[in-house]
């Protein structure tokens, strides 16, 4: 991972208005930075299928592909790297399993920020939810004051997530924000395209 990145799009295969697949090029060339397959009901056998076409897409454009949740298919497609929660494998044993390339982990209070910053091995962190968001059902919001904590406390990468949009990406950055993590704001878009190059360009104003 770029030390740069700053747009990290979230996606399950299939987008409201097209296949992840047919956008990867025009969505990279619009200052996506990172892409990450997220299809939690799949089994591997169909994680494999769908992830190995992506992730040759994703390789012709320069773009790092993440798999989500599970380093066994992240090693199995020769992905780039793997992020987990807090409740999937630790990340040492992530790190045993998939030795090389970027690892992730999703934080949601001080305490797990925390303990992200001892953990060996990690490469970047995801603070949130900042908004409640239905691709978290259950999670309350974790707001504002959790992205001003990782601003004060967080040397790594960290991208704050849940429920960010245009709408409300320049509170996010206010409260120290310079990555961000976006999942529905581009992949339920009328124009995916369009929706991820207003969301970079607004993020270029600060500086990293």
């Amino acid at each position: 991972m770029t030390t740069d990145a700053r747009l990290y799009l979230v996606a399950p295969v299939r987008l409201t208005a097209a296949p992840l697949i047919d956008l990867v090029d025009e969505l990279v060339s619009a200052g996506v930075d990172l892409i990450q397959l997220r299809e939690k009901e799949m089994e591997a056998g169909d994680l494999l299928r769908i992830g190995a076409p992506l992730q040759e897409a994703c390789t012709a454009a320069g773009v790092p592909f993440i798999v989500n949740d599970r380093p066994d298919v992240a090693v199995t497609l020769g992905a780039d790297g793997v992020h987990v929660g807090q409740n999937d494998l630790p990340v040492d044993a992530v790190r045993r399993i998939f030795p090389a390339g970027i690892v992730g982990l999703s934080t949601h209070a001080p305490s797990e920020v925390d303990g992200s910053l001892r953990a060996d091995g990690l490469d970047y962190i995801a603070v949130g939810p900042v908004h409640e968001t239905p691709t978290k059902p259950g999670r309350p919001a974790a707001g504002l004051d959790l992205v001003r904590y990782a601003a004060r406390q967080v040397a790594l990468p960290w991208f704050a997530i849940g429920g960010i949009e245009r709408s409300n990406l320049e509170t996010v950055m206010e409260a120290g924000a310079r990555r961000v993590v976006v999942v529905r704001a581009i992949t339920q878009a009328p124009d995916p395209v369009s929706a991820a190059a207003r969301l970079k360009e607004l993020l270029l104003t600060a500086p990293l």
